[in-house]
């Protein structure tokens, strides 16, 4: 399940969050800002990088990944497809979908070695992907952005069993029929992010991990295509060695000779990580603390918990870099020297971890966006150059179209119109990726203009 935590949200003033975004199909203007209106940008889809933990840590995780509800409660066996699988969309279709979803699937047969292809007219998929509209998902989880479904092959035929045992994912052993439900209405971004994480979990494990630093299998959503880690996860839960109703003890009996297998430089990768168990207690700070719903007050508190937590279980991985975000994140109007400190910290964190570039990404636009409020244009310009790399690469327009849009705004201040007119061009093409509709891009340009609204010269 995709959670709706809006982490790229800008927060000089508050915890103030991005409206939700219009229709993809929306292009009521042809200009933004007096700016012309360009193509719309995407990515191709690029190979994830070999994953940078020993064999030991990824059986580890895969276990957990395997044998465990985001719940917390305990699967009893390991289920999976036998044999092909297909895949089809159905419902309001975004335009963009079918594309993206052949890059994935190329992806699929590639990296991880899957028998999975579009499904033939008139024959039902193993797995169904139908797009509603957003307001009729959050009836039935508010706190998701998509989410799979096993034995069903339509909404409505969910919304008709979903207190059925049939709908249980504790007692499916082989996979059959599995559906996904995304929002029809939202960015093209959005929809290639579910496409990615929920069929992923559609055909492997279906948990998340928050120490996980190099995965969607992550609800802190900071990586939003699948990596090199998730692929070779899905090739290992797919091996020919398993089958469908192994237990726990069964499947990590053969994983080591699948890695070694599969993985050989990771068997020369020295043990790194924390894989202790993450307290129930700190997953509730996360959701109250960046999710959509309660008052300022409440997720600064909720953030607090978060921090409390980590320093008393004494993470020094993603976890207590999380933390520090979101404390950082509800403490800018506060205590601002301290909230850019935590940023920092948090950054430092996050480059230490493999695959934690594209966190550090994020702290780096955060302390962009600071620099321009405060007229240190220069540093703005040095944070942007040093982010787009790494948010290029992790394939995140909505990010890479908000650097644009910062750097642009501290290109104008240094007096380099040309430049930043440049940039605010190359902001737009990613922006209707990321953010889907043009009212949603000049909310996020109107904002970002507004960050120098006091500042002096850098």
């Amino acid at each position: 399940m995709r959670r709706t935590l809006p982490l790229f949200a800008l927060l000089l003033g508050a915890c103030a969050q991005m409206p939700v975004a219009e229709v993809t199909m929306n292009r009521g203007q042809d200009s933004v800002s007096g700016l012309g209106q360009p193509a719309m940008q995407s990515f191709p889809g690029r190979a994830g990088s070999a994953p940078q933990y020993s064999n030991a840590e990824i059986a580890a995780d895969m276990l957990e990944l395997q044998f465990q509800m985001e719940s917390g409660r305990s699967l009893p066996v390991l289920s999976r497809f036998e044999g092909p699988i297909s895949i089809g969309l159905t419902g309001d279709v975004p335009a963009t979908a079918p594309v993206d979803l052949a890059r994935v699937i190329r992806r699929f047969q590639t990296e991880a070695g899957l028998n999975v292809g579009l499904a033939p007219k008139g024959v039902v998929p193993s797995i169904t992907m139908e797009f509603v509209p957003r307001s009729a998902l959050s009836k039935m989880v508010p706190s998701a952005a998509c989410f799979v479904v096993p034995r069903v092959t339509s909404f409505a035929e969910y919304r008709a069993n979903r207190a059925a045992p049939d709908t249980d994912w504790t007692t499916v052993v082989e996979r059959k029929h599995v559906a996904i439900f995304a929002p029809s209405d939202t960015s093209p971004q959005e929809v290639r992010d579910c496409l990615h994480e929920e069929v992923a979990q559609a055909m492997g494990p279906l948990n998340d991990l928050y120490r996980l630093s190099d995965s969607v299998f992550n609800d802190d959503n900071f990586h939003t295509v699948l990596t090199g880690f998730d692929m070779l996860v899905l090739r290992a839960h797919n091996d020919p060695a398993l089958h469908s109703g192994m237990t726990k003890a069964e499947v990590a009996a053969r994983l080591p000779a699948i890695l070694a297998r599969l993985n050989p430089r990771g068997e020369a990768i020295g043990r790194m990580g924390d894989l202790s168990v993450t307290p129930r207690a700190w997953e509730a700070a996360v959701g109250a603390a960046l999710g959509q719903r309660g008052s300022p007050a409440a997720r600064k508190a909720a953030a607090e918990r978060m921090l409390s937590i980590a320093r008393a279980q004494g993470w020094q991985d993603g976890r207590m870099a999380f933390s520090l975000f979101a404390w950082a994140r509800s403490n800018v109007k506060g205590d601002f020297p301290a909230s850019v400190a935590a940023f920092r910290k948090a950054g430092e964190i996050y480059r230490s971890l493999p695959g934690g570039t594209i966190q550090a990404a994020h702290v780096d636009m955060q302390l962009a966006a600071f620099a321009v409020a405060q007229g240190q244009s220069k540093d703005a310009l040095a944070l942007t150059d040093r982010a787009w790399p790494v948010i290029n690469a992790a394939e995140n327009a909505s990010l890479l179209a908000t650097l644009y849009m910062i750097r642009a705004q501290a290109l104008d201040r240094l007096g380099m119109r040309a430049e930043s007119r440049e940039a605010r061009l190359d902001s737009l093409g990613w922006a209707r990726y990321g953010f889907g509709s043009d009212a949603q891009v000049r909310a996020r340009m109107n904002e970002i203009a507004g960050l120098a609204g006091g500042a002096g010269k850098g």
